[in-house]
């Protein structure tokens, strides 16, 4: 995935100035895709200048913020884009890579880190679970939208890795066991 397409996704979804769109990339799409608020403006510019998306038409106004909308081509582009076949990616974790660093070289210092890492994919896991909570009740998913029901699944993406983050590193610590060498 790519940072202009998670950009043509939020503005489909709803058009935004970019403001608005960096504080939903905080709270939704920035999960999966993490974006600094200069390369959002950085790459709405890039958008614009190619066609994909367009400033809407507003009444010139002191201090308002310009509102971006997608373009038919950015709409087209991003249909095509969904459509492309692409490889899973392996995963790049430098955890994994410090235990194995850890099996060879003893692992002084790494439960702490084990333990600091747990606490934050606990802390992000209970974010994940409130958000499914607050915007997928039952009945929602239960009424047949599928729009919904996608982002819910995209939800569980999310929820499921942390829960498989949870459970490796808890179980890593109970492999390194309390009087291991920090």
């Amino acid at each position: 995935m790519s940072l202009p397409h998670a950009i043509l996704t939020a503005l489909l979804e709803r058009p935004s100035s970019g403001l608005e769109l960096t504080r939903r990339f905080d709270k939704s799409i920035g999960f999966f895709w993490p974006a600094t608020h200069q390369q959002i403006y950085r790459e709405l510019g890039r958008l614009e200048q190619a066609g994909l998306i367009r400033s809407c038409p507003q009444p010139p106004s002191r201090g308002r913020r310009k509102e971006y909308e997608v373009l038919p081509a950015g709409r087209a582009a991003l249909l095509e884009w969904v459509g492309q076949a692409q490889d899973p990616k392996p995963v790049r974790e430098p955890m994994v890579l410090r235990l194995r660093a850890a099996a060879a070289v003893g692992g002084r210092g790494l439960a702490e880190e084990l333990r600091r890492h747990l606490e934050l994919h606990e802390r992000q896991l209970a974010e994940y679970l409130e958000i499914e909570r607050r915007d997928f009740p039952a009945e929602r998913l239960a009424a047949g939208d599928r729009r919904p029901a996608l982002q819910h699944r995209v939800l569980r993406a999310g929820i499921g890795l942390e829960q498989y983050w949870v459970e490796w590193l808890t179980g890593t610590l109970e492999v390194l066991g309390e009087d291991s060498v920090d």
